[in-house]
Parts: C-alpha cells; structure tokens; sequence
C-alpha cells in the first residue's frame, strides 16, 4: 500500500499546466449539485473552501490518462469516484467511493462489507448521471446525493485531491481535508488497492 505522505509533499508542479482558479467565484464551471455543495461547505468552514480550485479543460480529455498527458497533472494528485450499488432484503445500497487514480476500488471486499450486501457491483451509467445531476465521466464526492453513502480512502484525504466537477470540461483542485468535511464522508483503511 502506498504512503499517505507521498500526496502531501507534492509541489505546484503536480497541477501541472491548468489555469486553476477560486472555484466559488467560478462556479459556471462547476455542475450545480456541486456548486451548492461548496457554498455548503463555505458557510461552514470558509477558509477550507476558499482552497478549492477549479481549471477549465478540454472534455474529450477529461478522463485520467488523457488528462495527465496533456495538462501534465501529476497521476498522484488524481482521484477517481465509482459509485458501486448492491442490495440487501430488497433497498438498494449505493456508496460513492474515491480513490486516487493509481490504486482502484476494493468493491469485493471492502465497499461489500460497508454496504452489508452480498453482492456489489458498479451503478448503471444512466441511473448515476440521472440521480448525481452530474455527468458521466465528472461524477464528484462533492455534491453527491445525501442518501448515499461516501466512501473516502484514506490516501484522498491525505494531501490535494485532484476531481470531478460535476460536469467534463473542468476539473477542482482540493485540500483531503474538505473531502473529509463532506456531511457524509466515510474515511475508510484500505479502500484504495494496487
């Protein structure tokens, strides 16, 4: 398993070549569950969200590998959010989980025994963009349904975190720590495996 200190030494260099600008003045670039969110968040801890950045980007390079080519965005600093659903005496269970971009998701163990379900498996494309109000390939812990359950792995809240914003075009820069300040977030060991 890789160390949570590695994502809290990373230089400015890590966000790579991006514009990156005060997201809460900025929020045409962010999806509207997300922007509420953050001004959620400022009403509660104003300095912690005055940290979240935004950058516009091109969205045919919105996802990870195509981003960290051509903005230079350090693949430490990139988070991913999967959102995995499973079943138990017929309510199903839906679970958010962010993990950075080079470990994936334990679904089979970790996600399966947090949602108390026998089996997981990942949310239908359509019913995730319908029910997020974000876009497919953009979808964000910040701003998602407060039914779900938020599922951080503890190398995300270490350090910046590098996200969606709801919608491709642009990506949020922010600090592990408002992550962790989400109502419903969940830091959980060994979410994240290589």
């Amino acid at each position: 398993m890789q160390n949570a200190d590695e994502y809290t030494n990373l230089d400015e260099s890590a966000a790579g070549n991006l514009t990156w600008l005060p997201a809460l003045e900025h929020k045409d670039l962010l999806a509207e569950p997300v922007a509420r969110a953050l001004e959620e968040i400022a009403a509660r801890e104003p300095e912690l969200a005055a940290q979240a950045l935004v950058a516009e980007i091109d969205p045919e390079f919105s996802d990870t590998a195509p981003m960290v080519e051509k903005y230079g965005v350090d693949e430490k600093l990139v988070c991913n959010c999967v959102l995995v659903a499973g079943k138990r005496n017929g309510e199903e269970r839906v679970a958010a989980c962010v993990v950075r971009a080079t470990t994936q998701a334990d679904i089979n163990h970790v996600v399966k025994k947090r949602l108390d379900v026998r089996k997981a498996s990942f949310w239908p494309t359509d019913r995730a963009v319908e029910a997020s109000g974000m876009e497919y390939g953009a979808i964000t812990p910040v701003g998602v349904p407060a039914q779900w359950r938020l599922l951080l792995d503890t190398q995300v809240v270490a350090g910046i975190a590098c996200i969606g914003s709801g919608i491709r075009p642009s990506k949020l820069l922010v600090p592990g720590a408002l992550l962790a300040k989400l109502p419903q977030a969940e830091v959980v060991e060994g979410l994240g495996v290589e």
